[in-house]
């Protein structure tokens, strides 16, 4: 099939390629898009974003590409269909087959930029790395992008060994800590994905078929820096044979907007609320709460008698429920406890859906963060040096809670009940640990402490600047043959 002409580099310019899956979450593409950026601003590159398609996209992702600089284009491959699916298959299914019913399409596109750029480098996600195989056609070197931390990679290179290891065993049931190299020891009940737990799925299926590929790169771009996982990035960076070579080049996280007159209401309320002293809660793009848990939560955030600011969505059984659509916005508030938002007018402000997160967090009436552990969300909490309460609902998400709880000591983590709710009493006495107990001061001190070793790493003379300098050079170097 023709495709769309793609304007050619100038000879000056060398021709970086990022394929990327996305969902409605922006969770992998925000990185990836700061991480594009980075190489425009810093080394002269221009870059492209090939992104598979299942439907047209939500207009969260089309502001976050219209918003990409001149030097970085996109372009969507026709959308594939499940009919083969009746019920249409599950998310990591969704996604894995997404990326390769759409090869072909790829490979016309990628055979159309080699005549008219100096294309480089591929780029691929963590759920992409069938493109890889694609790439070793046309010669071209491939990068996998890791936007999860360095525990999370570790774990994906270690999750084949014990997969071979054990026979017969579902994860959760694990009587022993599962040591991964370099990380704090976790239960098998806070491995990287629910369905990972229990090897008779489909998904575990595919997890694992990826984790596999992943020494077929050239080498590994972590979002993360030596300071702040300095056990995984060291095990990843040793001499395990076929794990290919690993550049941490993090934090990669977004610029808040600095035009004053773009403040929206919640900066507004933030503006007049004591330094420190207002709890942010936000599940993030994907996360949602059972109606059961969204009550306990408002009960709890009541009880503990401290401002808060909170993202509301509506309840889903489903963790990630947001993560591929989009929730009905009629009613943002009416599932909440009678009386709730009259009783906590004073010291809560409730916005619906979405915050600007890197705003608020960077705001000084900000003191803690209620948070699902994503690794955006985290990152954007450390630049800011602000400490959290952790609540994670999937994905890595309860990998990263142990390594911020247990290894890291920057959260707190309180524990669910039997029914796996985390009830009124226990977040409210979460949230005055954190506020205004000794424990919070704790934390504080040490995500402070990470907030400095943040900015030094990123610094002209720091290691992940220098770290970028050094693969940008050696691509650079490719393009010149």
């Amino acid at each position: 099939m023709p495709w769309p002409p793609i304007a050619a580099t100038s000879s000056s310019f060398e021709f970086l390629l990022i394929y990327s899956i996305i969902t409605d979450s922006l969770g992998h593409l925000i990185p990836l898009v700061e991480f594009a950026k980075q190489l425009v601003h810093r080394h002269s590159f221009s870059a492209t974003f090939i992104i598979p398609t299942t439907a047209p996209p939500s207009s969260a992702q089309t502001a976050a590409l219209e918003s990409l600089p001149k030097s970085i284009n996109y372009l969507f491959l026709p959308p594939i269909t499940f009919h083969d699916h009746f019920e249409g298959p599950e998310a990591v299914t969704q996604i894995a087959l997404t990326v390769i019913r759409s090869l072909p399409s790829f490979s016309e596109v990628l055979e159309s930029l080699i005549a008219t750029t100096k294309l480089v480098a591929l780029v691929v996600d963590y759920l992409s790395t069938e493109a890889i195989h694609v790439a070793k056609q046309f010669c071209i070197s491939s990068y996998l992008f890791s936007p999860s931390p360095a525990m999370a990679l570790s774990w994906c290179f270690f999750f084949p060994k014990l997969h071979d290891q054990l026979v017969s065993d579902n994860y959760r049931d694990l009587p022993e800590l599962v040591q991964i190299p370099g990380c704090v020891p976790v239960h098998g009940r806070d491995l990287v994905v629910d369905l990972v737990r229990d090897r008779d799925t489909v998904a575990y299926k595919w997890i694992l078929h990826h984790c596999r590929q992943f020494s077929l790169a050239d080498g590994i771009i972590l979002n993360s820096f030596m300071d702040l996982e300095p056990g995984p990035i060291k095990a990843l960076q040793g001499d395990e044979p076929g794990i290919p070579q690993v550049y941490p080049i993090g934090p990669i996280v977004r610029a808040g907007s600095s035009n004053p007159l773009e403040r929206s209401e919640c900066l507004q309320w933030l503006d007049i609320q004591p330094r420190g002293s207002v709890l942010f809660v936000s599940f993030g793009s994907g996360g949602t709460l059972s109606n059961d848990q969204l009550n306990e939560l408002a009960l709890g955030l009541e009880v503990s008698g401290h401002r808060f600011l909170w993202v509301v969505k509506s309840p889903n059984d489903s963790a990630n429920a947001t993560y591929f659509s989009v929730q009905s916005q009629d009613d943002p508030f009416g599932f909440l406890p009678n009386g709730f938002m009259e009783r906590t007018k004073e010291r809560a402000l409730l916005v619906s859906s979405w915050a600007p997160q890197v705003e608020v967090l960077s705001h000084g009436s900000t003191g803690g963060f209620m948070t699902h552990c994503g690794w955006n969300s985290v990152l954007e909490s450390v630049v800011n040096g602000i400490p959290l309460i952790a609540w994670p609902l999937f994905a890595e998400q309860k990998m990263n809670a142990v390594m911020l709880s247990e290894g890291l000591k920057v959260a707190l983590r309180p524990n669910m009940n039997q029914n796996g709710i985390l009830g009124r009493d226990e977040i409210a006495e979460a949230v005055k640990a954190l506020m205004e107990g000794d424990e919070g001061k704790m934390l504080r001190n040490h995500m402070l402490e990470l907030k400095e070793a943040a900015l030094k790493v990123l610094s002209n003379d720091g290691s992940s600047t220098k770290l970028l300098s050094e693969l940008a050079h050696k691509w650079k170097s490719v393009g010149s043959i």
